[in-house]
C-alpha cells in the first residue's frame, strides 16, 4: 500500500486527501478486509505518514460508510451488508440496462472490437484462480459498454457504483464456478450490442446482474460478513 500512496501522490492534493484515497482503494479493493481493525500507529507507519492524516481518514471512511467505530475496538473496515449490495445493484441494474440499450445504437466498431477482447480475455483467466486479473477485464468489459453510450454522465454514475462494486465482484469471482456462467453472459451481451438487439441485450444483462447479486448475497451469509437481517 505504501507503493499506492506513491501512485497517488499529486503536487496538487493534501496529503489528507491523498492518504483517503488510499485507504479507500484499499477497501474497496479488498487489501483491508471486512472487520479488519485500523490502527492509527500501523497505518501510518505503513504509508510513511503521521497519525494526523490517517485519523482526519477515517473520520471520512466513517462518513461514506466504509469503516465503522466499535466501542473498545476503535475503527473496523465495514462488512459487506445484504442492504448495501441490494441498494447498490438495484440501481447497476437499471442504469446498466439502460446503457446497454444505448450502446446497440450507438457502439463505434472500434468500440466493438474492444468490447469482443475484453470477453475473449475474461475467458483466457476464466480456468484461473487470478481474481484481481478476472475483476480488472470484467471491469474493462463493462466500462466499453459504458464508453459506447456516449453519455458522460451516465459514465460517471455507473463508475461511481463500479468503485462500490469492486469489494462484491471479488467476493464473486472467488467462487470460481461462476466463471464459465460469467463468460456465456458477457458472450450473450456482446452478441447483443453487435446485433442492436434491445430486447435481447435487456434481459442479458438483468440476468447477469442477478445472478451476481444471488451469488454474493449466499457468499454473505456462508461467510457470516455483514448483517444477516432480511433488510
Amino acid at each position: 500500500m505504501s507503493q499506492e500512496i506513491n501512485a497517488v501522490m499529486n503536487e496538487y492534493l493534501p496529503l489528507r486527501d491523498v492518504v483517503f484515497q488510499t485507504l479507500r482503494q484499499a477497501i474497496l479493493r479488498g487489501e483491508l478486509e471486512p472487520g479488519e481493525r485500523l490502527m492509527e500507529i500501523h497505518l501510518a507507519n505503513r504509508l510513511g505518514v503521521s497519525r494526523t492524516p490517517i485519523r482526519e481518514a477515517i473520520r471520512k471512511l466513517e462518513l461514506e460508510g466504509l469503516v465503522v467505530m466499535i466501542p473498545r475496538r476503535g475503527a473496523i473496515v465495514a462488512s459487506i451488508t445484504e442492504k448495501d449490495l441490494k441498494d447498490v445493484l438495484e440501481v447497476r441494474r437499471t442504469l446498466e440496462i439502460m446503457a446497454g440499450e444505448m450502446a446497440c445504437e450507438r457502439i463505434t466498431p472500434e468500440l466493438l472490437k474492444q468490447l469482443e477482447e475484453a470477453g475473449r480475455e475474461f475467458m483466457k483467466l476464466k480456468d484461473t484462480n487470478d481474481f484481481t486479473s478476472l475483476a480488472e477485464v470484467d471491469v474493462k468489459f463493462h466500462d466499453t459498454i459504458y464508453a459506447a453510450t456516449d453519455n458522460q454522465r451516465l459514465i460517471t454514475i455507473l463508475n461511481n457504483l463500479r468503485e462500490q462494486m469492486y469489494r462484491y465482484r471479488l467476493e464473486y469471482l472467488k467462487d470460481t464456478g461462476s466463471h464459465e456462467r460469467l463468460n456465456c453472459e458477457h458472450h450473450e451481451i456482446y452478441e447483443g450490442i453487435k446485433r442492436g438487439d434491445k430486447a435481447a441485450v435487456s434481459a442479458a444483462i438483468g440476468v447477469h446482474i442477478d445472478n451476481q447479486r444471488d451469488a454474493i448475497l449466499a457468499a454473505i451469509r456462508e461467510n457470516g460478513k455483514g448483517q444477516m437481517k432480511a433488510e
